[in-house]
């Protein structure tokens, strides 16, 4: 139970990554109506939600990256319309929200706040016009690689090929900037961390990671970038995945994974939001858990109930009401409001028109056609 006094306004948790939508394609078939109540092999639902404390949650639109160029459009898309289906099927607990000003509403009328985040820069199928689309549709962040390195960034747990970011990859994250969209550090390699915030004229977001220095995961983010990061005015969201926390499990994953291995705790969350706050001071961290994104959470935070026993643990350790606002929701908050300007102002037309390689096609119909006639 949680310990707040009474006149203090309650914690409410924006969390950065959760991929219910690719689980309810897998198990659901992207249905939505029963995600009121708890569905035995997912994480979340509406319920569950309410009982964490949540005022609001990214979801992921994330596709697999077995499919490749216009079929990770098309699947992406789909991902976007269950977000918008799912919103609306629970007017009363759930709204669509693409600013902050729209999130904070969403808490102020007792709603949770839907926003959306792209998970792996190749779902624009190299097109930055694709990319403006999802922009329209509501998606305010994008994770510049899944796990495999791209044709214009490394990925983390892939061969670097570019040392970083391509000079493609360096405008894509200035057209992000020109349209509002939030480039998202998770899955990245350190060098693309390094570019991404060298190229980047606002605040970025790390919407799922943990510290490498704690546990030696390829997903985690090394101190000097933890430290630019917040120097930037960014956030790192603190992932609740056992392997990125805890390095007796990362070892006993290393070795095989056999039997049971070491859980993760509540602690072991902490020990990384402690350890990102030392970094790059408290307006810096922020939650992002990657619930139904692996089939395993630590012990106390199962399911998007959990977050108010993290909370609990952070005050035991003297945390103040304030600093858990931030980190809460008031950090995520902050950067989105940063990026805010540009994506009115993109959605209004009065941005600079893209230029250059923003607007140059990504498909090729210039190739001779062969055929005698054509119609």
């Amino acid at each position: 139970m949680s310990s707040e006094a009474e006149n203090e306004t309650p914690i409410r948790i924006i969390d950065g990554h959760n991929d219910l939508a690719w689980a309810s394609r897998t198990n659901l078939d992207y249905a939505v109506d029963a995600l009121a109540h708890p569905i035995e092999g997912l994480h979340t639902s509406i319920d569950r939600m309410r009982a964490g404390g949540m005022g609001g949650q990214f979801w992921s639109v994330w596709v697999t990256d077995s499919l490749t160029g216009a079929d990770q459009v098309t699947a992406t898309l789909e991902q976007i319309d269950f977000v918008h289906r799912f919103t609306s099927a629970f007017p009363d607990d759930l709204r669509l929200a693409v600013t902050a000003t729209e999130a904070r509403r969403a808490m102020q009328e007792g709603r949770m706040a839907s926003l959306i985040g792209i998970e792996g820069g190749d779902q624009i199928g190299g097109s930055m016009a694709a990319m403006r689309q999802y922009a329209r549709l509501g998606a305010r962040y994008m994770t510049l690689t899944w796990s495999n390195t791209i044709a214009w960034a490394d990925s983390a747990t892939d061969d670097a090929q570019h040392g970083g970011l391509t000079d493609f990859g360096r405008d894509v994250v200035r057209e992000m900037n020109r349209i509002g969209m939030i480039p998202d550090l998770a899955h990245v390699a350190p060098d693309t961390m390094r570019d991404a915030l060298e190229t980047s004229q606002r605040p970025v977001l790390v919407t799922h990671s943990g510290a490498l220095s704690l546990c030696d995961h390829p997903r985690n983010v090394p101190d000097d970038v933890i430290a630019s990061i917040g120097e930037s005015g960014g956030t790192m969201m603190v992932a609740f995945v056992p392997t990125f926390l805890s390095q007796a499990r990362r070892d006993w994953f290393n070795a095989g994974a056999e039997g049971k291995g070491p859980d993760a705790t509540v602690a072991d969350v902490a020990d990384h939001i402690d350890h990102v706050r030392e970094i790059a001071g408290v307006d810096a961290v922020g939650l992002g858990a990657d619930y139904d994104g692996t089939d395993l959470m630590p012990v106390g935070l199962e399911d998007v109930s959990g977050y108010p026993r993290l909370l609990d643990e952070l005050r035991s350790r003297g945390w103040s009401h304030g600093d858990l606002q931030k980190l809460g929701s008031e950090n995520v908050l902050r950067v989105l409001d940063a990026n805010d300007d540009d994506y009115r102002r993109f959605l209004s037309g009065q941005q600079p028109l893209p230029t250059g390689t923003a607007i140059r096609p990504a498909i090729d119909t210039t190739a001779p056609d062969t055929a005698e006639e054509t119609a």
